[in-house]
This record gives structure tokens, C-alpha cells and sequence, in this order.
């Protein structure tokens, strides 16, 4: 008969997994060295964190006009949107809402767009804790409806609508998106045909599948669209016309007076929807719609009143990226905005787990949920990426700010890849993140009061509009592409993409047996280490890809070796774009000012870090960037690291410094039993 010590591995096994589910006594916790083991609270040394002053930090410097609006809906219960709510109540009061802002907190949204998009950012986030389909509306109105007008026209336009998109006296719609084209902006079917007699524009709809489609506010509140269709120019040697193009028109859809549809305006309601349901899309059809020449929006391609066509821009190609490079803002804004979705959601699943209790060593009190190892799994690196993406995102809204200052050529084309691939990855992560915080909370997140439901229904369509994010993943792709041949050219690398060169150099270099084996804390912990790593993971892939693009390309073509790598791709992408998450991180890190916080935000970007390099250690373990002994390591230091940030996440999620509405939605978790629970909250 086999005894037990026989097999001690078998033992080891049986011992770890009877300490997760009878765990020890606490008086004894202390006396076991095995590091997974779960411990209490206090068996930890724990960081003092200064949370007045990490949130200062992070708050920067626009919390003034976000207590503005706070204050207004505090005064304003009754513009405050329920949990049950019809599509055509909510769609009423999200206009009231958005009327009371504009002329009763005489907040003006337009004038920040256009001269200090990080205080227009800061807005949308304070009207977004409380119902993102008015900071939606607030979007299409002025960022898309107005910053279309205003970024794509020219003085003449300015002087005619900028007062009126301000005072909302003007609502007005973007009509980019039609039935049968999306993200191919390029091959939009509207028609924009100019008459000389006239001295008009006809719009047309030629069929079913040029139909505008999805356009918000659209559906009722709408007066004007920016229409965008191919602009059609007679040629008087062929008497034929000629193509030049997407370009952008103002085009008048209501009666200012009556607000009815004007004649050859066709709309219709796209109805309901899984989320955003104050937001009124509709759908747009032309039959033969006249407007002046003059609502041409031809910054960068103008029409003669003799049908001559000039631009300061050589080709249509370049016209077009014009156009959209002048639209990059949305992106900018869906990026922060999930962001500020992320902070909410990681600071109502994280404040439950602080206080819900369940299970526990025999006789003794249950322990919390967060206590759980795997809990801290769901949830820690969760917090760590939503710092991580703070600081990014904020970065990447300063030099947009930036550019719209000095029209920096070198600046614009980096926000215009990095805005592509942040929007494009935080959404992805937010939308996934949500369904995981719902269930951290059990079945109390299930209830629509605790904000999961609604959340993940407004935000999850982030994922797709301002560009569908597998799409914008194959442009930072793209780009990426482009660098490498360019680097290999001797032509100099784009502000973003500056690591690549050494970078790459380190991947065509055999990988350091040496530096393969640290595994100490000091090292896995030291920054430098963090960035190459993420780096030499985005050179090796760049590099491989490169290589398999050019080789299908001989036998499939342009279009058939970017499809066959296509997965490739994407993977890139991200990469590459997590190694400019982590780069932001640590320079906020280096750059914080408070030696608490500073504490604070090292561990929770050496979390971000190597929770990051564990998840992805396949790649760092084939090429041997990482002996199995230090990638064990960097398993077990993510695990203790999590298990610190643990004992400092309520900290970590005030400093989020949210709306006192936004902290209390987890409160109906909890029945009138839990009266410590509506004590935290704030409630007697």
C-alpha cells in the first residue's frame, strides 16, 4: 500500500487547496510562510495614503466647472433621470437637461470645444455620472454638429452659426453614417450635385442603402445636419460630371417655426435601442434637396459660382484625411469618457466587496469578499488599469488641446494614432470590465439601481462608433507598418512611435541569458524592465508581421496578405498601444509630486505592469526574454502585489473623487440589515 508521503507533490496540492476552502484560524496565519495563503488585513504592512492629495493629483485643474454642474442637478432634483423611464420621456428630458445647463448654469460647451477641449472633457465626464445620453447629446451638438461647422467651414460660418449652435437655438444632427457604409467613410453614397444655374446644391439619397442611419438627434429635436455626400461638379467638356469626393454640407431638415420636416426631407425614428435611449437617432432620406452654395463647408475644397473647384490640397486622398483628422476630437472624447465609465463601475463593485461579507474559519465572523484571492483577481488589476488609463487618456487630451493651439503638422498625425488605438482599447476593456464587476457583486449587481445594467448598455456602444474598433486597431496597425519601413529608410519616427528604433534593435539581438533569470523584486519592480519588456513584445511583433505581410503579399496581393494577418495585427496594435499606456503611468508616477501618493501609484503600476507581462508570458517564454524561474516569479510578485493594492483599493477609488450620486449607488445592494453598509455611504 502506497503511503501518503510517497507522493508529496499530491500532499502539497491537497494542503493548498484545504487552506482555500477551511482556511486557518487568524491567530495561526501569521505562523504559515506559504504566500498564498489567505491573510487578514492587518498581516500586512499597509501604505498612508494622502487621498486628498492623490486626488488632487489626478483631478488636475478642471474640477471647478465640474462642481458647476454637480451643484446644478443637486439644485435640479427634478432634471435628474430615473431608473424607469420611457424611451420618449427620457429622449424629453435629456433635451430639458441639456437646455438647463446651457441657460440656467450658463454653461457654454462650444466655446471649450474649440479653445479648451481638456474643460469641455471635464464637462461631458460631470454630465456623464449622471446620464450618459446627455453627455451623448451634448456631444452631437456641439462636438460633432458644431465642431464639424465650425473646424470644417470657414469665417462666413463661424459668423453665422456659432452664437446660435451655442444657445441652442440651432440644434443640429452630423450625418456621416449610412445604411450600407459605416467606417468606410470613403465610400458614402449621398450625392451632392451643384447647379450653376441656380447657383444650388441638390442633395440626393440615390437609394435605400444611402440612407443616413443612426444619426442622433435626428429623430426629434434636430433643426440643421451636416451632411456628408459626394460632391458632383458638371464638366462642360465631356457633359458629363465629376466625382470629387466626400465633402461636408450644412443642410436645414425642420421649419425653424413649425418644426416639421422641410420639403424633400424625409425622417424617421430608429426607435428604441439597447442603451442611450435620450438620445433621439434617426434615419435621414434626401429626394432633391436645394441649399445655397454657400453651405458648402469648404475649408479645405471650395465650389466657384461658375462650378470651379479649388483646394489648397493636391488630391482627394489627402482632402479626405483632412476632413476626418479635423474630427479626431470624438475619439479623444470616448477614450476619456470610458475611462470615467471604468472609475465608476471599479468603485461600486470595489466599495461592495470592501463590506460584503461571506464564509470564514470556523466560529469566527465572515470575512469580506475582497479578502478572496480571487476577488482581488477580478478586481485589483481592474483599479490598476483604470489608473493606467487615466493617466493616458489625460495625456492624450492635453496634446489634443495642444494642436488645437498650434496646429503642430508632427503633433496631429501622432493624436490622430494614438486617439485611433487608446479609444479603440480602453472601450474594448470598459465593456469587458463591467460584465466582470456585475458579477463580482452577485446577484445585488443585478439590480438596475447599482448603475451595472445601464452602464454597460450606454458605454457598449463606445465600442463602434467614432469608428468601429477593429478598424481603428488596423490603423494604429497600419501606421505601425509604415514606421518600420520608414526606419529601415533612414526617415525619422513619429513622436509616439520613438521607442521602436532601440526597441527593435534589442529584438534583432539575441535576448540576454543573464537578465533572462533576475527575478528579484528590485528588478521585476524597476520600471526600465517593465517598459522593455512591453516594448520587445511590440518590436517582435512588428517585426514578425512585417515579415509574413510581405511574403503573402507576392501571392495574395495588398488586400489578401493584410487579411491573412489580420489577427496578427490587432495583437500588434494593442501591444503597442500597452506600451504607451505603461510609458504615461510611470512618467505620472515620476512626476507626482506627493511622496504618498507616489508610493501609492508605484505599486499600482508595478501591478498594471506585470499582470500584463504574466497574461501574455507565452510570448516572453518562446523566445526566452524570460527564464521559467523569473516568469514564476512574476506570477508570484503580481499575486502579492495585488494582495497590497487590496489594502489600500478604498483609497485608491476616493481618490477617484466621484459624485457623492455616483458613491451611493451601491447602497440597494444591501436590505435594511446592513445598516453599517448605508452608514458608509453617508445615510443615518
Amino acid at each position: 500500500m502506497q503511503t501518503q508521503s510517497s507522493n508529496p507533490e499530491a500532499e502539497r496540492r491537497i494542503q493548498k487547496l484545504t487552506q482555500h476552502l477551511n482556511p486557518l484560524p487568524r491567530h495561526l496565519l501569521s505562523a504559515t510562510n506559504h504566500h498564498f495563503a489567505i491573510k487578514p488585513c492587518a498581516a500586512k504592512s499597509k501604505l498612508n495614503v494622502d487621498t486628498s492629495s492623490l486626488s488632487s493629483y489626478m483631478r488636475g485643474k478642471n474640477n471647478d466647472i465640474q462642481e458647476k454642474v454637480i451643484k446644478f442637478f443637486n439644485a435640479n432634483p427634478h432634471l435628474q433621470t430615473p431608473i424607469e423611464i420611457s424611451k420618449d420621456d427620457h429622449r424629453e428630458l435629456c433635451m430639458k437637461q441639456l437646455l438647463g445647463l446651457v441657460k440656467d448654469a450658463g454653461i457654454m460647451p462650444l466655446h471649450y470645444v474649440l479653445h479648451d477641449p481638456s474643460t469641455y472633457f471635464a464637462i461631458l465626464e460631470a454630465v456623464g455620472s449622471y446620464d450618459m445620453s446627455l453627455s451623448v447629446k451634448m456631444g452631437v451638438q456641439y462636438s460633432l454638429w458644431g465642431g464639424s461647422v465650425m473646424n470644417l467651414g470657414t469665417q462666413k460660418h463661424k459668423d453665422k452659426y456659432y452664437d446660435a449652435i451655442n444657445n441652442l437655438d440651432y440644434t443640429g444632427c452630423f450625418a456621416m453614417t449610412e445604411l450600407h457604409h459605416g467606417s468606410n467613410v470613403q465610400g458614402l453614397q449621398t450625392i451632392a450635385t451643384f447647379d450653376p444655374i441656380t447657383d444650388e446644391f441638390i442633395i440626393d439619397t440615390p437609394n435605400d442603402g444611402a440612407i443616413k442611419w443612426w444619426i442622433g438627434n435626428a429623430a426629434v429635436h434636430g433643426k440643421f445636419a451636416t451632411v456628408f455626400a459626394r460632391l458632383k461638379l458638371p464638366n462642360y467638356d465631356t457633359k458629363g460630371v465629376s466625382d470629387m469626393g466626400v465633402h461636408a454640407f450644412i443642410v436645414p431638415i425642420r421649419d425653424m417655426k413649425t418644426h416639421q420636416p422641410l420639403p424633400g426631407i424625409e425622417i424617421q425614428d430608429c426607435g428604441h435601442k439597447v442603451g442611450l435611449n435620450g438620445v433621439d437617432n434617426g434615419a435621414l432620406r434626401f429626394r432633391s434637396v436645394r441649399i445655397p452654395r454657400d453651405n458648402l463647408l469648404n475649408r479645405f475644397g471650395d465650389v466657384s459660382r461658375d462650378g470651379k473647384y479649388t483646394s489648397s490640397l493636391p488630391s482627394e486622398n489627402k482632402r479626405f484625411a483632412a476632413t476626418l483628422g479635423e474630427l479626431v476630437g470624438g475619439r479623444v472624447g470616448l477614450a476619456y469618457s470610458s475611462v470615467s465609465v471604468l472609475k465608476v463601475a471599479s468603485t461600486i463593485a470595489i466599495r461592495y466587496s470592501l463590506l460584503r461579507q461571506q464564509f470564514g474559519p470556523l466560529n469566527q465572523p465572515e470575512v469580506r469578499i475582497l479578502d478572496y484571492q480571487s476577488q482581488q483577481h477580478k478586481l485589483m488589476p481592474m483599479l490598476a488599469s483604470t489608473y493606467a488609463f487615466h493617466f493616458a487618456t489625460t495625456n492624450l487630451v492635453e496634446k489634443y488641446s495642444e494642436i488645437k493651439k498650434t496646429h503642430n503638422e508632427e503633433l496631429v498625425a501622432d493624436v490622430h494614432a494614438l486617439s485611433a488605438g487608446l479609444k479603440a482599447y480602453v472601450t474594448s476593456y470598459t465593456a469587458k470590465s463591467l460584465s466582470i464587476c456585475r458579477e463580482a457583486c452577485g446577484g445585488h449587481g443585478y439590480a438596475a439601481v447599482n448603475r451595472f445594467g445601464s452602464l454597460r448598455n450606454d458605454h457598449d456602444i463606445f465600442q463602434t462608433f467614432e469608428g468601429d474598433n477593429t478598424v481603428l486597431l488596423q490603423q494604429v496597425a497600419g501606421d505601425l507598418l509604415k514606421q518600420y519601413q520608414g526606419m529601415f529608410k533612414g526617415g525619422t519616427l513619429a513622436v509616439t512611435w520613438n521607442y521602436l528604433r532601440e526597441s527593435m534593435n534589442t529584438y534583432l539581438s539575441q535576448p540576454n541569458p543573464v537578465t533572462a533569470r533576475w527575478e528579484g523584486e528590485d528588478h521585476l519592480r524597476n520600471p526600465k524592465f517593465q517598459l522593455d519588456a512591453f516594448r520587445y513584445r511590440t518590436s517582435r511583433l512588428l517585426h514578425s508581421v512585417a515579415l509574413r505581410f510581405r511574403k503573402h503579399s507576392k501571392s495574395l496581393g495588398t488586400f489578401g496578405a493584410w487579411n491573412r494577418c489580420l489577427n496578427h495585427l490587432l495583437t500588434l496594435a494593442e501591444s503597442h498601444i500597452e506600451s504607451v499606456i505603461l510609458a504615461k503611468f510611470i512618467e505620472a508616477v515620476q512626476s507626482c509630486p506627493d511622496r504618498s501618493s507616489q508610493s501609492a501609484l508605484k505599486l499600482v503600476c508595478d501591478l498594471y505592469a506585470l499582470d500584463r507581462i504574466w497574461n501574455d508570458i507565452g510570448t516572453y517564454r518562446n523566445v526566452d526574454y524570460v527564464a521559467p524561474n523569473k516568469a514564476k516569479a512574476i506570477h508570484k510578485l503580481s499575486e502579492y502585489l495585488s494582495f497590497q493594492v487590496r489594502n489600500i483599493a478604498g483609497e485608491l477609488v476616493d481618490a477617484f473623487d466621484l459624485p457623492e450620486h455616483v458613491t451611493q449607488a451601491p447602497i440597494a445592494m444591501q436590505s435594511e440589515a446592513y445598516s453599517k453598509y448605508t452608514q458608509y455611504v453617508g445615510f443615518q
